[in-house]
Parts: C-alpha cells; structure tokens; sequence
C-alpha cells in the first residue's frame, strides 16, 4: 500500500514539475492544435493534486490501521482513494 502510495506522489510530480504530460492519457496523440484547446497547466496541477490526495488517505489509512491493528482500514482507505481521486480527475479534468 505505502508503494501505491510512493507512486502516487512520484507520478504527480513528474507531471507537474517535469513536464512528463506524456503519462496523462490520450494528450500525447492529440494534434498541436487540440492541445491548443487545453490549459496543460492547469490539469497538471489538478492531476498533481488528486495523486498527492490520494497517497495522503493511503497513508493516513496505513497509519490508522496499524494504531487500531485493522488491516480492513487500509483496503478501505486504499479504494476509497481510488475511486475518489479518479471520479475527482475525470470530473474535473473536462474543463
């Protein structure tokens, strides 16, 4: 869990501050002008955000079960993450 976790943050900041805009889907194979319609920055950011809020609740959730030895708490942190941060970006990566 704490390497989903790690990943997370490592893909929010290639994306954000290398610039890798090659790891968000479907951006690569638009067309220049396409690319044009977009703010990348904007969704670098939101995605930079969403991978940092996620690993934050896998580690929140980490931590939590291991003080309450509740090994369910870190695969309901685990996909509550998930699912959250990827309705989050699909939401709100449209604009």
């Amino acid at each position: 869990m704490i390497l989903s976790a790690i990943l997370f943050i490592i893909l929010g900041i290639l994306i954000k501050y290398n610039k890798m805009y090659v790891l968000i889907a479907g951006y690569n194979t638009m067309s220049k002008k396409e690319k044009e319609k977009y703010d990348i920055d904007d969704i670098a950011n939101l995605f930079r955000n969403v991978m940092f809020g996620m690993a934050l609740l896998i580690i929140s959730g980490y931590l939590i079960a291991d003080l309450f030895e509740n090994e369910n708490i870190k695969n309901f942190a685990f996909w509550t993450s998930i699912i959250i941060g990827t309705l989050y970006l699909i939401i709100n990566s449209k604009s």
